[in-house]
């Protein structure tokens, strides 16, 4: 199995095993010293405070809810970051190579000032006690359309770029077949593109994904707003926090072995 896996590979493998290792067996000699410590002590033992912090009245659930929330926001919103981002690069490319849509290409430019150079976290605080102050409107929605235009500002850019890499010569070979601009760029253009820059689209959604955890300012139950709650219940922060920002990494780990094999798929089918 490991005979087509280069020497570098091996020992990045290796490395990885070994840092897991060395976290595993620690994390095995701090809970068997403090159990012991603990008994000698009197006090709440690492174990007993786990049982406390997501054991006891169903405490997990709170986590089990605020990772569906957190998933589901992040999917939402990189569908919408995926097709508005989508149409304004091809807005700027437009202008950029025809002349055409001044109007639209200016209020691109406007939005992608105004949400590249403002925090998410106020874009998040307008669109909800501004824009949708007096319509009664699922939460997880907001949060969705907030992350969704504050992501198509970064994926427009994305795309853009990936687009102008694609050589002049194809929009010209389009051209010669008699496609129209709006077919070569459709059928030509964009799917060249999108292989350059898939991996740095999945990069944006990894990011996206992190992004909702503030998602918790406008009262949603997100993953981090879980583990507040259970350190207000329980006035114990490091097991709840530590196990958020646990869940996190494991996330981040899985979705960037993801990206990782699909960059290297994408090399070897573009030899």
């Amino acid at each position: 199995m490991f005979k087509n896996i280069s020497k570098k590979k091996k020992i990045e493998i290796s490395i990885i095993a070994a840092i897991i290792a060395a976290v595993v067996i620690g994390a095995a000699i701090w809970v068997i010293v403090d159990f012991f410590l603990c008994s000698q002590t009197g006090t709440m033992s690492i174990i007993d405070k786990f049982i406390q912090n997501f054991v006891e009245k169903d405490r997990y659930s709170y986590i089990l809810q605020g990772l569906g929330n957190t998933l589901l926001i992040t999917l939402f919103a990189l569908i919408i970051g995926l097709v508005l981002g989508t149409l304004i690069a091809i807005i700027r490319t437009v202008n950029e190579q025809q002349g055409k849509l001044h109007f639209l290409n200016a209020v691109a430019k406007i939005y992608l000032t105004v949400i590249r150079g403002t925090p998410a976290m106020i874009q998040l605080l307008i669109i909800y006690y501004v824009i949708f102050a007096a319509v009664d409107v699922d939460k997880i929605f907001i949060a969705s359309v907030a992350f969704g235009l504050n992501s198509a500002a970064y994926v427009a850019e994305i795309i853009r770029a990936g687009i102008n890499a694609v050589p002049k010569g194809q929009f010209e070979a389009g051209s010669s077949l008699g496609l129209p601009f709006r077919l070569t760029m459709i059928m030509v253009v964009l799917p060249q593109a999108i292989k350059n820059i898939l991996p740095a689209l999945c990069n944006e959604g990894i990011t996206l994904m992190k992004e909702t955890s503030i998602s918790g300012y406008i009262g949603l139950m997100d993953l981090t707003k879980a583990g507040d709650i259970i350190r207000s219940q329980t006035y114990e922060a490091f097991l709840p926090l530590v196990g958020v920002a646990l869940i996190y990494l494991v996330l981040v780990m899985i979705l960037t072995y993801l990206v990782g094999r699909l960059e290297r798929r994408l090399k070897a089918s573009a030899v």
